[in-house]
């Protein structure tokens, strides 16, 4: 094999030599055994190595007093003195359509979480205001969500608003905490897998909650479980009411059609550029006003249809009254007190009754709003610990305020988007429209039909159901769908806390299996006259995978006694202390029976750990040829012959399959 390399006036150590062995700054040159081919020019060349505790702390310290730091904690400071009128008017247009679109979805959110629907509307002002300020993502909206309410419904239901509004300062501390400490690495963890079947089987059960609604089960229908709700259903199906049924049915067909009418394509029908201006603002301000429209239609006809003497006689299920008014602006309850039937309960009962939901909410609520920033920073780099601060405080700010736990809501946020909104100062006209909701017209949602609310739920959440996600796993890779499948059916069988917990532990297994299993490929080579086994693992030489490659070494060892073991770490780029003794103890056991194991292509971490740990037994070269060199005697026809010489007589290669 010849090798060369140009590097200007600068020439390139020889292959054998000891200064190319490892990761060193000498520009290396060598391929692989056996091939052939010209080296590039080494233009820069850098290793990136994680820092020990101390030099973290000393990097910490020294940015947090800097300018940048600031920009990175207050991003508003960034994107403020940039602002202008067009700013301005894209903002307001975004934040008003975002504000109809957020006002009914608040009432039926307050609705899944077993809240009074006053609670919807008080969780969705106080997070635009806040993520103003904090927020590093021009498209996002924070406020109620289908997943968070879901989860909120499941662990107060039984409870009332005063443990939703402690879970929501909870949450909001736990999220402030990790920003804080820079931990938004952690969610990098959870892989899209398993997020994309929690978020598949939370659609399914929301839309299956829903139902109650569309077939006017309310009162008959009083469980967020996913088996437990098909039970009732069926059980209580003949107490449907038709009237609910025709009218949900209509505004779920009402609302997938105005969904379906932005992709229309008006440029085939209408030739002048005027007229297809104008109607295409009109058709997109119909798709994205959908919820508010059918609402106030549906809203506005059960009101024509109403008798003030006889409401009973209104063929549909209404909302009720809804609590007018500015939330109370109070603590949030660290305490309940008793009164003449039940007695009080401490902070430490209610923390006690909140159970898991403490970190699993705020864990939830994270990842939400993670993916949902990835999904819209177009190709920009997410600080996810910033995005952990903004949650955080949305949340514990919020939770003065009577909110619920709040995350970003992806539906919103694509329509906040579309809507050509350019800072997050949409979201003060966002805000400013709920609390004019709240302080104006909530008398008027009284007419508002259950069904109504229901079908803008489920076409909401119908299209999180992520099968072409599925589709998309299966084709990449067949194994990342057993932790789609055992997150999406926990999820649906078990709930959602515990499912997304399975998911992410299957994930960890597969992964750990994988570690644990790796490729390896064994070959029975001849170089010249000199025979030698050749072992290439793929992947990391630690305690996961010891085994495997010690059994693997082992058993065609046995198979071809006297021929050298030949270990190939080219593709290794870690190894640990476990292996490196268990390496050690082989090599010890092949001395005894007069045979060598070697290695060559070895990187300076590893050889550093590998020679610590095999006490003595650790041998190592660069190239097999420099072994052949340096330790058997010289062959005149096999130093012509080289790693073509291998390659003719090399046998057939052994693999163990990776799981």
């Amino acid at each position: 094999m010849t090798v060369t390399c140009k590097l200007g006036k600068d020439s390139c150590s020889p292959p054998d030599s000891r200064e190319n062995r490892g990761f060193s700054s000498v520009p290396k040159c060598t391929g692989h055994e056996g091939d052939e081919g010209e080296a590039g020019i080494l233009l820069e060349s850098f290793d990136v190595e994680p820092l020990g505790p101390r030099e973290w702390v000393t990097a910490c310290l020294r940015r947090v007093c800097t300018v940048k730091t600031v920009q990175n904690k207050f991003p508003i400071i960034k994107w403020l003195p940039q602002y202008n009128i067009e700013k301005l008017a894209y903002d307001v247009i975004a934040g008003f359509t975002i504000g109809l679109t957020v006002i009914p979805q608040a009432i039926a959110y307050a609705a899944v979480a077993t809240l009074e629907l006053q609670y919807g509307l008080y969780s969705s002002f106080i997070g635009c205001f806040i993520y103003c300020v904090f927020g590093s993502v021009k498209d996002i909206t924070i406020g109620p969500t289908a997943i968070m309410s879901l989860m909120v419904g499941t662990h107060v239901a039984s409870f009332g608003a005063y443990y939703a509004i402690l879970l929501c300062f909870l949450s909001g501390a736990i999220e402030l905490l990790l920003g804080l400490l820079n931990l938004g690495f952690l969610i990098n963890f959870i892989s899209v897998p398993v997020t994309s079947g929690f978020t598949s089987a939370a659609a399914v059960t929301i839309a299956l909650s829903q139902l109650k609604g569309i077939l006017g089960l309310g009162k008959y229908v009083d469980s967020n479980d996913f088996l437990e709700t098909m039970e009732q259903i069926f059980m209580n199906i003949k107490h449907s009411s038709l009237w609910d049924i025709i009218l949900g049915v209509v505004c779920c067909i009402i609302l997938l059609f105005l969904r379906k009418l932005r992709e229309w394509d008006i440029t085939r029908f209408l030739q002048r550029p005027r007229l297809q201006l104008i109607l295409g603002r009109f058709i997109w301000l119909m798709s994205t006003a959908g919820n508010a429209l059918i609402v106030l239609f549906c809203a506005a006809l059960a009101y024509g249809i109403s008798d003030p003497d006889h409401p009973e006689k209104i063929p549909f299920k209404l909302t009720g009254h809804v609590k007018g008014g500015l939330p109370p602006v109070r603590p949030p309850p660290f305490s309940i007190p008793g009164n003449g039937t039940e007695p009080g309960k401490d902070f430490g009962e209610m923390i006690n009754d909140l159970g898991s939901s403490i970190i699993i909410i705020p864990f939830i609520a994270i990842l939400e709003s993670i993916a949902i920033a990835k999904a819209f920073s177009h190709g920009k780099p997410i600080d996810a610990s910033q995005e952990m601060i903004a949650l955080g405080l949305c949340n514990l700010v919020g939770s003065f305020f009577c909110s619920m736990p709040v995350t970003g809501s992806f539906s919103r946020t694509a329509v906040n988007a579309a809507s050509g909104v350019k800072t997050p100062a949409g979201g003060l006209v966002t805000g400013a429209l709920v609390l004019l909701a709240l302080a104006l017209f909530t008398q008027y949602f009284y007419y508002i039909p259950k069904a109504t609310l229901s079908a803008v739920i489920i076409c909401a959440v119908i299209f999180m159901f992520e099968y072409d996600e599925l589709i998309r796993i299966w084709k990449s890779k067949k194994l990342d769908v057993l932790p789609w499948l055992g997150t999406f059916l926990s999820c649906l069988l078990v709930g959602l806390e515990y499912g997304i917990l399975f998911g992410a532990g299957l994930n960890v297994f597969l992964l750990l299996l994988e570690v644990a299993k790796p490729r390896i490929s064994v070959q029975k080579r001849q170089m010249g006259e000199h025979e030698y086994m050749l072992v290439r693992p793929r992947g990391d030489l630690t305690f996961p995978a010891t085994e495997e490659v010690r059994t693997t070494i082992s058993k065609n060892a046995n198979q071809h006694p006297g021929v050298p073991i030949i270990v190939d770490l080219d593709r290794i780029t870690n190894a640990d202390f476990t292996s490196a003794k268990a390496m050690g103890a082989m090599g010890r056991d092949l001395a005894e029976q007069g045979r060598e194991l070697v290695f060559v292509h070895v990187g300076k971490g590893t050889r550093d750990v590998l020679d610590a740990g095999m006490h003595g037994h650790f041998k190592d070269f660069h190239t097999i040829r420099e072994w052949i060199h340096e330790t058997r005697p010289t062959d005149p026809t096999s130093a012509c012959k080289g790693d073509d010489s291998a390659r003719t007589h090399s046998e057939g290669d052994t693999y163990v399959p990776r799981f």
